[in-house]
């Protein structure tokens, strides 16, 4: 028998909740543990739940989506994402496929989407309401791109690509440490290594090269 998938489902509006519980709950394999009106309350759901995946809305009181995400990075809980949302616009999208949240559904088609969106990201494969197509196709066009025009990436290990992409997130070297377990020294043995693999010269130009291709990394 197939194990069900639990879920904590947030969003503001009650009314959009209710019509996701509706469509979610035809599916035998898909249980809703909990619901909630705002990004706090979402959090300590999820926490207390431990839920296998979470639909969240990104626009919410409180915390939004992107905050309630990043404090479960913090936290450690392992939980997958959809993220639901009315925008459709890339910057915002770009955000979310580099917060690592592998489901994004758009509220117009998420009557549609949403019980596959649920069932792909716990199996651990991405989805994206197709309207969303021709972002993901521009982004990866553009990573593409920007690895042809720093061959020094693919010199990169994947602990230094991790790096890169903390460092990219303002992150100090004190806090990547404790985020990869290693030591402050081990951390800044990385980054050198990572700025002669990408010829960056100077105590900022690593920096300055990760938060500008940040949407690259």
């Amino acid at each position: 028998m197939t194990e069900q998938i639990r879920i904590v489902m947030a969003d503001d509006h009650p009314i959009v909740r209710q019509g996701l519980r509706q469509m979610i709950e035809t599916d035998k394999n898909l249980s809703i543990v909990a619901e909630a009106g705002d990004g706090q309350t979402a959090l300590e759901l999820i926490e207390k739940h431990q839920p296998g995946v979470t639909v969240l809305d990104i626009d919410m009181p409180k915390m939004d989506g992107f905050a309630v995400v990043r404090e479960l990075q913090k936290r450690r809980i392992n939980v997958e994402i959809v993220f639901l949302t009315m925008h459709s616009e890339e910057e915002i999208f770009q955000a979310a496929m580099d917060l690592g949240v592998k489901g994004y559904v758009l509220k117009d088609s998420a009557v549609t989407d949403i019980v596959s969106s649920i069932k792909s990201v716990a199996a651990q494969r991405p989805f994206l309401s197709p309207a969303l197509s021709a972002l993901l196709l521009n982004r990866r066009r553009r990573n593409e791109e920007f690895e042809k025009e720093q061959p020094g990436l693919h010199l990169l290990t994947p602990t230094e690509k991790r790096i890169l992409k903390f460092i990219a997130e303002d992150k100090t070297s004190k806090q990547i440490g404790e985020e990869l377990f290693i030591s402050y020294r081990t951390v800044e043995t990385h980054r050198a290594n990572i700025s002669r693999k990408l010829d960056l010269r100077g105590s900022l130009a690593l920096v300055k090269f990760a938060v500008t291709h940040k949407s690259e990394l």
